[in-house]
């Protein structure tokens, strides 16, 4: 059964995308998503877990912008989860869109790297896994039983991370960090699940007016953490620009910080990924389809 979607939203989306792109949103929120996953570097290879799904009988397909992502057909998550491969932790269950701030990130072997928002934890091994475990990663943390899960991830992913249980607002000005992804908790505006009872009361104004608060305050904080001249990704998974552009804005105005526009490399691999009109250029916006969430990144060079 379908609920409606909040009155409110529908007139944010149009506002900022129009009536016929808030269409293409809405259908979004309605379909359902394929299942999809990460193989996890560390410990397997894409050919280990592909030779897996065929002897299963697990039909797939492969993902252009990443070696790592996997496209199952008509398989559903919790047949995964009886697979040895999942429970070695040789791959892990992680939306299209979400892999993609750590490889806009580009992490690399050696740095120091802070995670800001880290549980469950999809995010950190990712980069762990690009890295080799060959990175210095932080992973932060503010919630005690969401930094258990983070862990909890860490370790069956063989993902090494000194995992920070504190809110990353408060963090010592005295630390620095090469690289940072900071995936700031948002409203969940691109990730809609229209079957849910609760999402007229769950999904509020100030649902939105506390993420902006949240992530104000978040991205102030990165930007004192990051060392000069150094990269950091933005994301969250609201399409919203209250909680997007307009968040950026402000270091961008103080001129603390440029932003970097993808790599064409990496541009031209993404061509069939479904974006969104962004008020930055260089931003990316994703629009939620069958395949991805919806999603907004920004790649950050402070100045």
């Amino acid at each position: 059964m379908n609920f409606p979607i909040p009155e409110f939203l529908i007139k944010l989306l149009e506002e900022q995308y129009g009536r016929q792109t808030t269409e293409e949103i809405i259908k979004g929120y309605q379909i359902k998503r394929k299942t999809t996953l990460r193989i996890n570097k560390i410990k397997s290879s894409i050919e280990e877990i592909i030779s897996t799904l065929q002897e299963n009988h697990i039909e797939y397909e492969t993902v252009r912008w990443s070696t790592e992502a996997i496209i199952l057909k008509d398989t559903q998550e919790q047949e995964i989860q009886n697979l040895k491969i999942y429970q070695d932790g040789k791959i892990y269950m992680q939306s299209l869109s979400s892999m993609l701030p750590p490889i806009l990130l580009e992490p690399k072997p050696g740095m120091d790297i802070l995670d800001m928002a880290a549980a469950p934890g999809g995010k950190t091994t990712q980069i762990a896994s690009i890295t080799k475990n060959q990175a210095n990663i932080t992973a932060c943390e503010k919630n005690k039983i969401r930094a258990e899960r983070l862990k909890y991830n860490l370790e069956k992913q063989g993902a090494k991370a000194y995992l920070m249980t504190q809110d990353a607002r408060n963090i010592d000005d005295f630390f620095s960090f090469d690289q940072i992804l900071l995936d700031a908790p948002c409203s969940g505006s691109g990730t809609i699940h229209i079957q849910n009872p609760k999402l007229e009361q769950t999904f509020t104004p100030q649902l939105i007016k506390q993420s902006v608060k949240t992530q104000t305050a978040l991205i102030k904080k990165a930007i004192n953490l990051l060392k000069t001249g150094k990269e950091m990704v933005y994301s969250t998974c609201s399409i919203l620009k209250q909680e997007n552009e307009e968040i950026i804005q402000s270091i961008i105005t103080d001129k603390q910080a440029q932003i970097l526009p993808i790599p064409k490399e990496l541009i031209e691999k993404m061509q069939n990924i479904p974006t969104l009109p962004t008020k930055i250029k260089g931003t990316l916006c994703v629009c939620p389809n069958d395949l991805y969430e919806g999603f907004f990144i920004a790649k950050i060079r402070k100045i």
